[in-house]
């Protein structure tokens, strides 16, 4: 088979977003050698839905960590509702961008890696909400996907349950934080690259010590 990476995420993951140019730059880098698949970690259920006004506070200081360690920055647009969260009317949770995921993945199954960073963008620098179904309305015309299939997969039970399989996935592989990602190079031979944040240095090496190991050119 063809070496894969595994992109384990969430669109809700604020590291994730940090950690969109490095998965970016390592598909831009091996896309022709590898494949690649973004699976979605279902962090905040449905049935966890909560008003962020629940978790504002502890964003407010977390989202410094992440620009300080990843140099993204998190756009005015998105934390308004960090600082405000009494005028906000967000109640996230991960199962609609999920479900949009599942959507893209069988159109473009070798662009993930460019999907989920777009929406992390919509969500942390643009102010999106990703479970208001219009939020996606312009990434349909990014990559030309018909909106009106698209919207009846969004409330399908058909992609509902991929959605649903992702988060079981999850699981199986033992992934418990986000962002995590794996070098598959055979059917039995499954590698973590990173868990957590790693700059791109110390992925590339990861990558080209597991390429040796199993004498990949």
């Amino acid at each position: 088979m063809t070496p894969r990476i595994i992109y384990c995420y969430d669109a809700y993951c604020g590291w994730c977003f940090g950690f969109s140019p490095v998965i970016k730059t390592i598909y831009e880098k091996y896309k022709h050698q590898f494949e690649f698949e973004t699976i979605s970690g279902g962090m905040i259920p449905v049935e966890s839905t909560q008003h962020i006004g629940v978790i504002a506070n502890y964003i407010l200081d977390a989202y410094k960590t992440v620009e300080n360690m990843t140099g993204v920055k998190f756009g005015e647009d998105y934390l308004w509702h960090i600082k405000n969260p009494g005028e906000s009317d967000w109640h996230p949770n991960s199962e609609m961008p999920a479900i949009a995921m599942a959507i893209f993945r069988d159109l473009y199954p070798n662009r993930t890696i460019e999907f989920a960073a777009d929406l992390q963008y919509s969500l942390y620098d643009e102010g999106r909400d990703l479970t208001d179904p219009e939020a996606y309305r312009h990434l349909l015309i990014k990559y030309e996907i018909e909106a009106d299939q698209f919207y009846a997969n969004l409330k399908s039970e058909e992609y509902k349950e991929k959605a649903n399989y992702d988060f079981t996935l999850i699981k199986q592989l033992n992934v418990n934080g986000f962002p995590t990602a794996f070098l598959q190079v055979d059917e039995t031979r499954l590698y973590m690259i990173t868990r957590g944040y790693s700059d791109i240095t110390s992925i590339e090496k990861r990558i080209t010590d597991i390429l040796a190991e199993n004498n990949i050119q």
